[in-house]
């Protein structure tokens, strides 16, 4: 019997998808094989040795504490994707209210309460403080052409706008998704120095963060409009608003308010909502249980942020996979234990994601306790599962 954590609430449409003879809940304060989480931080919890993998049902895994888990032989799973919709509906939402003035003219209106029949009389003269263009042949800059970069640039399109795409690691699948009515900028300069509207789509890193700053605004055409509902600190605070302040920037969007952009004029801070919508809830805790039941029952990986994807069809009697560093030679020490057991190695497959590495092989014959110590034994062997 498989146990499972869960932190925080996750929706049925994840859940429901374990087998209740195979998959148990339990509390938090019991030992699982597996973790679900949302938001909950992971950071200072001490990882019971039974725990194999953590499902992060969303995008972003800031609250796990990734490189642990790596050295402990934690698969951290996350999925990408799975809230695309959601997401892009907001950013297309930022650059209209954005655009429009929506915001100020709607807190306007609200001052208004009380005037009675000179209501209308007022609408019609206060109006012209919020005048905005329409985004119809504005130009739309999209950094990070991933699943909700695409999503985004391909929509703007049916909104008439001329869509720059940025990404020098776009993979070819998402290449076949994307538009060919994209223009695809080779720098980030082409996206500064054209577009009216720019929209953030990366993942916050060492390089990326603050790539939003004085010297890349300043690159930009005046009156652009920023829009960043990917992670917070991959914008500047003070250079954002410094920018705002001498018209540099017209509007900033962003999905992660702080205490220094709350109540700034052109600052339009949206608490959090990008994948707060119940179909998007439902694909994250689905897509994150069904990886969990492949990994738990099969071994094999899909959208993990720390080891690589590997997905191998079941064969022999037995299936031995193992986190290794990705180091020269495990392969043939891996291989040499099992052949001195005298079994036979139906299929074997290795991938490697950085550091670490994965190793996957099916054999033919009863796999021994004795085995398993033996090749968790080798050195730079992190962890060693066994799948009957």
């Amino acid at each position: 019997m498989y146990s499972i954590k869960t932190l925080n609430k996750i929706s049925p449409a994840g859940t429901d998808n374990f087998d209740k003879t195979k998959y148990q809940f339990v509390d938090e304060n019991t030992a699982a094989d597996a973790i679900m989480v949302r938001s909950a931080s992971l950071h200072d919890m001490a990882f019971d040795t039974r725990l194999k993998a953590i499902a992060r049902a969303g995008a972003g895994v800031n609250n796990i504490p990734v490189e642990k888990c790596s050295e402990q032989g934690i698969v951290v799973f996350n999925t990408p994707g799975a809230n695309a919709n959601a997401v892009k509906e907001l950013v297309l939402a930022g650059i209209l209210i954005s655009a429009r003035k929506v915001i100020p003219a709607i807190d306007w209106a609200k001052t208004l309460k009380g005037q009675g029949a000179e209501v209308g009389k007022l609408v019609e003269k206060g109006k012209g403080s919020f005048a905005g263009p329409e985004v119809a042949g504005k130009k739309l800059g999209v950094i990070g052409l991933g699943a909700i970069g695409v999503l985004v640039a391909n929509t703007a399109r049916h909104l008439g706008m001329q869509v720059y795409g940025y990404d020098p690691y776009l993979s070819v699948d998402t290449a076949w998704g994307l538009s060919r009515e994209i223009i695809h900028a080779k720098s980030l300069r082409e996206i500064y120095q054209n577009c009216d509207f720019i929209t953030i789509h990366v993942p916050l890193t060492p390089e990326t963060k603050d790539m939003i700053n004085s010297e890349s605004l300043e690159s930009c055409k005046n009156g652009v409009r920023i829009l960043n509902f990917a992670r917070g600190d991959l914008v500047n605070s003070e250079d954002i608003i410094a920018a705002i302040g001498t018209g540099k920037v017209s509007a900033y969007v962003t999905d992660f308010p702080c205490d220094e952009l709350i109540g700034v004029d052109g600052v339009i801070a949206i608490p959090h909502l990008g994948a707060s919508t119940p179909e998007s809830e439902d694909n994250c805790a689905k897509m994150a249980a069904m990886q969990l039941i492949d990994f738990l029952e099969n071994g094999n990986i899909k959208n993990s942020v720390n080891l690589p994807t590997l997905q191998m069809e079941r064969s022999g009697s037995c299936r031995i996979a193992l986190i290794h560093k990705n180091v020269p030679t495990m392969i043939t020490k891996i291989s040499q234990a099992i052949s001195d057991e005298g079994l036979n190695i139906d299929n074997l497959t290795n991938k490697s994601k950085k550091e670490y590495a994965y190793t996957v092989v099916d054999v033919d014959g009863h796999v021994s306790q004795a085995l398993l110590a033996k090749l968790n034994e080798i050195e730079n062997v992190v962890r060693v599962n066994l799948y009957r």
